[in-house]
């Protein structure tokens, strides 16, 4: 299995909140992830970018950024992959959403054909990016790995055909069937016929709104052209604010596992702590 090596890096945040997340990123990349699509990471934590190791791809936590056009995915000028997250209480869904995307496709290039689901299309056949959260990717789908907050994921059966009794299109089953688009979520793809690239986006009502982008480009990858318009159109991409709901039912369990996480890793550390007689150890906050 090839094995990606990912960064998770900040100067801004405290380092024990920085490994925590990170902690729980490896967790779900390597027991949630890599079984399922066959790839395998390592999640490293480096306070300064300057000790970012070669070859490994940073996801880059800030507590302000200056453009939100800067938000999320990007590649460097030596074509590598990195992406940029702002720092918000529900960041560490955001940084997981970064980190699966990146392991999927890192060159936001790779597309899955299938049929088109725009109602105008009928039998006609399009070319889907290979965006594992965008479909699933607002926090009220979100999921808990050791009380940190994590992004659902699509499956390779989210590009099936047809649908298929017992296949799974999402890590937490909230995904029902093929390119099947959640509420906040969206799906990009290209069109061959005009070559122009197209979102789906599910915005709460009866059927999906699709947006024509723009044609497609050489001078980007697929992904960050798919951002890029997008932002330009003022639609909703890479935008936490819009997609984390901090009064959900779902964000306020995962909350509650993180404070009984915390007290139950208090709790062993105390135990540690007294049995090797070095006094009690301290959470910083």
């Amino acid at each position: 299995m090839f094995v990606r090596h990912v960064a998770l890096v900040s100067e801004e945040i405290d380092l024990s909140e920085l490994t925590k997340v990170a902690s729980a990123l490896q967790v779900q990349a390597a027991r949630d992830f890599s079984p399922i699509w066959g790839i395998g990471a390592t999640l490293s934590v480096f306070e300064h970018m300057a000790d970012v190791a070669i070859g490994h791809w940073p996801i880059w936590v800030k507590k302000s950024i200056n453009d939100p056009g800067d938000l999320g995915y990007h590649t460097d000028r030596r074509h590598q992959p990195y992406a940029l997250v702002l720092y918000t209480d529900g960041w560490s869904i955001t940084a997981s959403h970064e980190m699966l995307e990146m392991l999927a496709d890192p060159f936001g290039n790779r597309l899955v054909p299938g049929p088109s689901i725009r109602p105008s299309d009928k039998a006609g056949r399009v070319e889907y990016l290979v965006e594992v959260c965008d479909p699933c990717e607002d926090s009220r789908f979100a999921y808990s790995v050791n009380g940190v907050m994590v992004s659902d994921f699509i499956t390779p059966h989210f590009h099936d055909p047809d649908e298929s009794h017992g296949a799974r299109y999402s890590f937490t089953g909230a995904v029902k069937a093929p390119r099947q688009v959640l509420v906040g979520g969206y799906i990009s793809f290209n069109d061959p016929l005009d070559g122009r690239i197209w979102m789906a986006m599910n915005n709460g009502g009866p059927t999906l709104q699709f947006q024509n982008l723009g044609p497609a480009s050489a001078m980007l990858s697929l992904r960050e052209q798919t951002h890029a318009y997008a932002r330009a159109l003022g639609l909703p991409v890479e935008d936490p604010a819009k997609s984390y709901h901090p009064g959900d039912a779902n964000v306020k369990a995962m909350k509650a596992r993180r404070s009984g996480a915390d007290k139950a890793s208090d709790y062993a550390a105390q135990r540690f702590m007294a049995q090797v007689g070095y006094g009690r150890s301290k959470r910083r906050r």
